[in-house]
């Protein structure tokens, strides 16, 4: 065996061994992932204070227990912009939130005993006087969690995808309409134009025009015959005989 070939055998079995202990490795933090998804519980906070970061919750819930997984749902974007047009709190803002402990019994224990309660604190901190609103979920799992998040950004994706389609639908519509009345405005100038080069040119147009008004009515009455100048009506006179007698 020449010294090439042994220093070949040599690497494999070390890429071999190398690759033993990254598999055992793996199988020890898949059977790690599973025993704590088995042991592991999950409350549920109905409401986050205002200014509550996952980090400043992390804190606070890890002197009571260890806290693996913290999700913090984030406010409706509409809600924020209306609260920083009043004027008033312009962070970040949380509506719910989940918290995944290392242990189903201590999940269980800091559910029933922070609930209702005040979360203290310092004084000067903005939640010192707001109240614990935490349940344990039984035989909830985090990728229960994933789920449904999942979920609702499918389902807000595809609502969103629909107003896109329907917002285009209108679009081209509209489009269509604008592209139907330039046709036709085009057609009939066309045609116009087609009727003035019979007829003979603009002039004759006008002309036409004018000869197609509706003729004016001359109206004719009877009058008496007039009485011509140096006539005199002959005036009637009384009898002698009438006035004699």
């Amino acid at each position: 065996m020449t010294e090439e070939e042994g220093l070949s055998m040599e690497e494999n079995e070390d890429k071999f061994a190398q690759e033993h202990i990254e598999s055992k490795k793996k199988r020890k933090r898949k059977k790690v992932d599973l025993d704590v998804e088995k042991r592991g519980g999950v409350c549920y906070l109905s409401r986050v204070p205002p200014h509550m970061k996952p980090l400043k919750l992390r804190q606070i819930l890890s002197d009571y227990g260890e806290v693996l997984r913290i999700y913090l749902a984030p406010e409706d974007p509409g809600a924020r912009l209306r609260r920083r047009r009043a004027g008033g709190n312009r962070g970040k803002e949380f509506t719910e939130g989940w918290v995944e402990f290392a242990k189903k019994s201590v999940a269980k224990k800091i559910a029933s005993m922070l609930n209702g309660e005040q979360m203290g604190g310092k004084r000067r901190s903005s939640h010192y006087y707001d109240l614990w609103n935490i349940k344990y979920l039984h035989k909830f799992k985090w990728d229960n969690l994933t789920e449904e998040i999942a979920y609702k950004n499918a389902v807000r994706e595809q609502k969103l995808a629909m107003e896109l389609a329907a917002a285009k639908k209108e679009r081209d519509f509209y489009l269509a309409k604008v592209d139907q009345s330039r046709a036709t405005s085009s057609f009939e100038e066309r045609f116009k134009k087609k009727q003035r080069r019979r007829v003979g040119g603009p002039d004759t147009t006008q002309d036409l025009n004018t000869n197609q008004q509706e003729p004016r009515v001359i109206r004719f009455f009877p009058q008496k015959t007039s009485i011509a100048n140096g006539v005199s009506h002959s005036s009637s006179r009384l009898s002698k005989e009438f006035l004699a007698g």
